[in-house]
């Protein structure tokens, strides 16, 4: 099992093709040693990328994060570590759900100090906002970068047009230009990364992390007879989840995609992980887990990306469409 390692779109920087986030595990179902434990599994793997956001957990995600690093005693060149910033932390204006100069100055700070770190090497405006200009925002991640706090910026969930807009305001100032974009990509989602981005590729050198691979798990199986308890979307917040999980359409999908899992030895969450790795857009596909176990099994999802040839593909397809 030999890890990747992909260029981020256009830019120069490496990251591993499966890569590990924070999302909903760090702080209500993770924290320290168990933490260190899924860190350390997927590092010795040669994950490299390792995924945050200022609102996971209210701000604890990425202290659980940079406390277990610190006490792994990785060395910072070894890895590389994001966070996105929009939702914010503080209950005032101008520091809630906002992408303007003075939220994103500010917090940019509090996240270093909870990783405990002088830079990330990849910021995001976490969602776009229609109240602050384009223009604003790019001057003030372009800004970010310049001052070393962050290495390279970029966007999770904006649509192509506000993506190209803000390149263009990066190309016509000479400022940093975003060079990532997160979307949801999974069996289940597709058009955004497919269709609506697919001009930007070439235009803009557009480097995609992928979040949510196995649809919230739906595309684990384990939701095909209800909802487990201990599970997800029994957590309090995740109700809209439920619906989701429990979608008789989507779930008929998911039987037939088992079907061909199960025809390749593998689990669904490895066929699933593996079919994202298989777009050559997809820089690194970020994987969850709440313990070590589901760490070793999301990486051997590299062992199953060999197994889906052409004729697997289209079952695949034929299955999920």
């Amino acid at each position: 099992m030999e890890m990747e390692y992909r260029r981020l779109g256009r830019s120069g920087l490496k990251v591993s093709v499966l890569s590990f986030g924070s999302w909903v595990t760090f702080g209500p179902q993770l924290a320290g040693s168990l933490a260190e434990e899924c860190l350390a599994a997927a590092y010795e793997a040669g994950v490299n990328f390792f995924d945050n956001a200022e609102a996971y957990a209210g701000g604890e995600s990425e202290r659980i994060m940079g406390e277990a690093i610190a006490k792994l005693g990785w060395p910072r060149h070894s890895y590389v570590v994001s966070t996105k910033l929009f939702w914010g932390l503080h209950n005032a204006p101008n520091m809630r759900n906002t992408l303007n100069r003075k939220y994103l100055l500010q917090a940019i700070d509090g996240s270093l100090e909870r990783f405990g770190l002088d830079f990330v090497d990849l910021v995001y405006c976490h969602r776009p906002d229609p109240e602050t200009p384009v223009e604003e925002t790019v001057w003030a991640m372009s800004d970010i970068v310049s001052s070393g706090k962050a290495l390279y910026w970029g966007t999770s969930e904006w649509s192509a047009q506000a993506l190209q807009e803000a390149y263009d305001v990066a190309q016509r100032h000479h400022l940093h230009k975003p060079v990532v974009e997160q979307p949801q990509y999974n069996l289940l989602w597709r058009d955004r990364v497919e269709k609506e981005y697919a001009p930007l590729y070439d235009s803009m050198g557009l480097g995609l992390t992928i979040w949510s691979p196995l649809a919230s798990g739906l595309l684990t199986g384990k939701y095909l007879d209800g909802v487990p308890e201990g599970s997800r979307a029994t957590l309090p917040g995740y109700e809209w989840l439920r619906n989701l999980l429990t979608d008789p359409e989507r779930n008929e999908k998911v039987r037939q995609l088992k079907a061909v899992a199960d025809e390749l030895g593998c689990t669904l969450a490895q066929l699933a992980i593996a079919w994202c790795t298989r777009n050559p857009r997809v820089s690194t596909v970020i994987t969850g887990a709440s313990r070590v176990e589901q760490v070793r099994e999301n990486l051997t999802a590299l062992d199953v990306a060999p197994m889906l040839t052409g004729d697997v593909l289209a079952r695949i397809d034929a299955a999920a469409s």
